[in-house]
This record gives structure tokens, C-alpha cells and sequence, in this order.
């Protein structure tokens, strides 16, 4: 099997509302949708989203380099994953966001031609319950209070809030969501890197008495040493996200001790073939994992659902990007049934798509 063209596309979807975090906020989604054409007839969709505060790319600069990146890989075999992977790389090092794209739409070819849905071509089965949480935006007290009250109304099992502001403005974020929710669903935080590593320890200490799962990426993420202070003070569990981007990174916190999770996502840490690393390193260091996601719509989100049903080291699922989005174009895929539940499609590959009706409408270009 040899690729013969590779379409790429820029992948423009309104949010129902601003996403916020500490170090940025968005208002819609700015992807980029690779689509791999064989000579066998296999049609391979990739998806990837880049928040630029947090992996350095932009939806123009993946534009450019899917160019390239594109060139590299036309008329090779694409079930060779590892060497495709491989010539990424070596033409471009970094820029994992955009090669994540790639990696799954390899996957996604590969698990077609072997007649399997992607989750059965990684060894897993469709047998899990797979609940996502919903993402509170930073914001008031009041505000944030209102928006988990209403997630909580709509049956989702957790609630995730976008913190970093510091101290005691974010103690005051998390007691007024708790006022209004109650004790009986999951909270957990995403301090975004925003604390320093005296104000992570002051905040999260604050917040004991609160019921917090986790905290994610409380301090700066090249600051693997004050991760580690944090977690060795801290009596809420810490995830590192954004400290972790690739299964290097990954072997470095937990050979330190720096964190009691790991968060994995497709468009951080260059697609499907890395996060399986970052999963071996986990388990083999005793740690669980969770999977987020950036601002990917239903078809990024199919992917990393496969990879959930694929590992069971996985315990955590940050999987609501695409609920934010004011449209859903994907075809196939995922599929919401509510109270926070997504259920696989038992289709080969992937099993969703973009039709080509709505991608006519975005800029694109052909290699």
C-alpha cells in the first residue's frame, strides 16, 4: 500500500461560549484535519488541536508544516507506522501537535486494512464505561458556581475546574462551586501551570476539606523540581499535564517521584504510537493515567475513546471538548448518550469522518 495524496485542512468551529484557562482563553476551535488517500482505496482522517499558550503551535504554522510533513510521507506505505512516524521526525523534530494529526490518520488506515476498529487493532475491547467530566472555565465564583450547578443538572458523574488565578481568589472558585454542588459528585482542578510553587502548596492545602481528586499541573511545567516539592506537600493527589508531553518526559517525573498521575492528550503528545509509551512508563511506575483533550471535535475525541477501550491503565476521562463546539460536523465516531457517557462505534478504523461537504467550506490544500 502506498500513499498517494494527503489533503489538508484548516478546521474552524465556534465555541458555544469562551474557553478559559490561566494562561489563555479561546473562542473557538482552530484545528487542522489531515486526510491520507491510498492506492487501496483507504481513507485516513487525523485530527489535531493546537492551544498555542500551551505546545507552541498555531493553526498557521500546522498549515505550513503538514506541508512539509506531507511531502515526506507521499508514495510510502502507511501501515509502516513506526518508519512514517520515523520521517516525521527526522524532517522536523518538535511540533507534535500537527504529527499527532498524522499519527492518527496512519491508525486509522491501519486498523481499516486489518478490518477492526481502532480499539480491537490496539489489543483493547468495547466492554468499559467511558464517562467524560465537564470543564468550569476560570472565572467568578458566581459564574463558575452556575456553570458546574448546570453540568451537574445535566448528569455529568465530575466536574473539572479551570483554576491558577492563586490565592485566595482560587479557594474562593472551588468553596462557592461546592456550596451550590453538593459533595456528591467529583471535583477536580487544573491550576494550568498558574501557581508558583509557595501558592500551590498554600492554595491546595486551603482546599483539602473540599473533596479535590486531583490537581493538574499546579507550577510552572519545566519546573519538574517543584512539582515534586508540591506533590511531597500537597494533600491533594498531582497530575502532571503539561509537564509531560512525550514518554522522555514522562520517564523523567516519574523516575523523580514528581506526580501521582499523568494526564496523556493526542494533540500534547504527538499522537496514539507516543501515548502508548507514556502508558507503558505509567504502569510500570504503578501510576494511573488520564486522557484530556485540547479543543478537538468529535473526531479527535473517537480517537482518544479507542485508546481509553485499549488500556485500562487509563481511569480518568477528560473527553468534552467537543460538547463546547456550537456545531458538530463529524460523521460516525463517538457517540454521546448523556449523563457524561460516550459509546464506540464497532465500525473498522476509526469509524467517523468529516463530510467533504463541510470541509469544502475551509481552507485547504492538496500534496
Amino acid at each position: 500500500m502506498k500513499i498517494t495524496e494527503i489533503e489538508i485542512y484548516k478546521l474552524n468551529i465556534a465555541l458555544r461560549e469562551p474557553f478559559v484557562i490561566s494562561i489563555g482563553k479561546y473562542e473557538s476551535a482552530t484545528n487542522i484535519l489531515i486526510k491520507i488517500k491510498t492506492d487501496e482505496n483507504h481513507v485516513g482522517f487525523g485530527e489535531c488541536s493546537p492551544l498555542v499558550n500551551l505546545v507552541g503551535e498555531t493553526q498557521e504554522t500546522e498549515y505550513e508544516v503538514a506541508k512539509k510533513l506531507s511531502a515526506v510521507i507521499k508514495g510510502k506505505n502507511p501501515l509502516a507506522i513506526e518508519d512514517r512516524l520515523a520521517d516525521l521526525e527526522k524532517a522536523i523534530p518538535g511540533n507534535t501537535t500537527i504529527k499527532s494529526a498524522f499519527d492518527m490518520a496512519l491508525y486509522d488506515i491501519a486498523s481499516k486494512e486489518a478490518g477492526m476498529p481502532l480499539y480491537k487493532f490496539l489489543g483493547g475491547s468495547n466492554s468499559r464505561e467511558i464517562l467524560t467530566d465537564m470543564t468550569v472555565s476560570i472565572d467568578t465564583p458566581n459564574k463558575m458556581s452556575a456553570d458546574a450547578l448546570k453540568f451537574k443538572e445535566e448528569g455529568f458523574p465530575s466536574i473539572k475546574l479551570k483554576l491558577g488565578g492563586g490565592y485566595p481568589e482560587d479557594v474562593e472558585r472551588v468553596k462557592a462551586v461546592r456550596s451550590v454542588i453538593g459533595y456528591d459528585l467529583p471535583l477536580r482542578i487544573d491550576a494550568n501551570q498558574g501557581w508558583d510553587t509557595i501558592t500551590a502548596i498554600k492554595v491546595l492545602k486551603a482546599l483539602e476539606k473540599y473533596d479535590i481528586d486531583h490537581c493538574e499541573e499546579p507550577v510552572p511545567k519545566w519546573n519538574n523540581k517543584a512539582l515534586k516539592t508540591v506533590k511531597d506537600n500537597s494533600p491533594i493527589a498531582i497530575m502532571a499535564d503539561e509537564s509531560v508531553f512525550d514518554h522522555k518526559d514522562a520517564f523523567r517525573v516519574v523516575a523523580m517521584e514528581a506526580c501521582d498521575y499523568i494526564n496523556i492528550k493526542l494533540s500534547k503528545s504527538g499522537g496514539i504510537n507516543c501515548a502508548l509509551k507514556i502508558i507503558a512508563i505509567s504502569e510500570g511506575a504503578g501510576l494511573k493515567t488520564q486522557v484530556g483533550c485540547m479543543l478537538e471535535s468529535r473526531l479527535g475525541l473517537t480517537a482518544l475513546t479507542h485508546l481509553v477501550a485499549a488500556r485500562n491503565n487509563i481511569v480518568h476521562f477528560d473527553i468534552d471538548s467537543s460538547l463546547m463546539h456550537s456545531e458538530d460536523p463529524v460523521v460516525g465516531g463517538i457517540k454521546y448518550v448523556g449523563n457524561g457517557e460516550w459509546k464506540l462505534p464497532e465500525t473498522p478504523g476509526l469509524g467517523a469522518e468529516i463530510p467533504q461537504d463541510f470541509l469544502d467550506k475551509m481552507e485547504m490544500t492538496v500534496i
